[in-house]
């Protein structure tokens, strides 16, 4: 006879890497600046296409840190986690977003891979048939500085896991 006992069974991931160098502790007056500018765009954009953009730059990056703080940042806005999955391929499945958050995400990855050139005239175009131009600038805002974060987090590579909803606000 063989019992099967899951609560014995462990699974052994591979070691956490500490980061390379603790950023905000030796830049502290940069970390609180970027804090306070992370405020002030905060303010002109929808709660939960706030994080969809910061969520899908952060994919681009392949910032592991920021991807955790976003989509639990996302999670606790009331985001799904359906449409939060779906942000990698999100022009094959344009049916889980408004036309308004489809022109933001195209606009994110405009302006976070700047190596194809610039923004293109009918992506920016179509992002400001969608937005009025205060809530355009605070969007552009977010983008460039959700690809800020993204570089210190992936340049000092800042550890993921650890970051609590609502840590940095």
């Amino acid at each position: 006879m063989t019992t099967n006992d899951t609560t014995t069974t462990t699974t052994e991931y591979a070691p956490e890497e500490p980061p390379r160098l603790q950023w905000a502790e030796h830049a502290p007056e940069v970390f609180k600046a970027l804090v306070r500018v992370e405020a002030a765009t905060r303010k002109g954009v929808d709660p939960k296409l706030y994080e969809l953009v910061k969520i899908r730059a952060s994919q681009l990056n392949h910032c592991a840190f920021c991807l955790d703080m976003h989509t639990k940042d996302a999670l606790a806005a009331g985001e799904s986690v359906e449409r939060i999955i779906q942000l990698s391929a999100w022009e094959e499945s344009r049916h889980f977003y408004t036309e308004k958050e489809l022109a933001a995400l195209a606009l994110t990855e405009a302006v976070t891979v700047l190596t194809d050139g610039f923004v293109p005239d009918e992506v920016y175009e179509k992002a400001a048939k969608h937005f009025e131009e205060a809530e355009l600038a605070h969007l552009i805002a977010a983008i460039a500085l959700i690809n800020t974060w993204n570089r210190f987090g992936v340049t000092t590579r800042m550890t993921p896991g650890h970051y609590q909803p609502g840590q940095y606000k």
